[in-house]
């Protein structure tokens, strides 16, 4: 019963927010620091929370979970308006969006799942054998670093 009173409170501790979501304290801090999510100051000058970051927290985490990155998640969280949390139907928005970049992600990794095994794809010079052999350095003219297997 005390949980369901503290959530229904406007007031949350940092210390609170960090049990319920799971996540540690300095990490609230990082968050609120990125503008991803939002405080307010006591009388005592003590950081309190709102109920409702704890679904934006569990947004944040879920993203990160599909690897979108803080500032992507920062970015479409601005497009709510009144920066407001997300609700179900914003979900399911952000979700479709968020799952289109994981398709890709997957499409990726995959492509580099399948050239893999006959190279590393660095471009390199050294190997007279590669069948993606680098004669003349012709890619460095343009590229750096292990560019080969990103080519679709």
């Amino acid at each position: 019963m005390a949980v369901q009173k503290k959530l229904t409170e406007a007031n949350l501790t940092v210390g609170f927010v960090a049990k319920r979501s799971g996540v540690k304290v300095s990490t609230l801090h990082f968050y609120e620091n990125k503008g991803l999510i939002r405080s307010w100051r006591n009388s005592g000058n003590q950081r309190r929370f709102k109920p409702d970051v704890l679904r934006r927290v569990a947004v944040i985490k879920a993203a990160q979970a599909m690897g979108v990155t803080l500032e992507e998640i920062k970015q479409t969280l601005a497009t709510l308006p009144e920066q407001r949390t997300p609700t179900q139907k914003d979900w399911s928005a952000l979700s479709k969006q968020w799952q289109a970049q994981l398709d890709e992600r997957i499409a990726y990794m995959q492509r580099l799942r399948e050239r893999v095994d006959g190279c590393i794809g660095c471009g390199c010079l050294s190997m007279s054998k590669c069948p993606i052999y680098n004669k003349d350095d012709h890619l460095g003219e343009t590229q750096s670093g292990a560019i080969l297997l990103e080519r679709d």
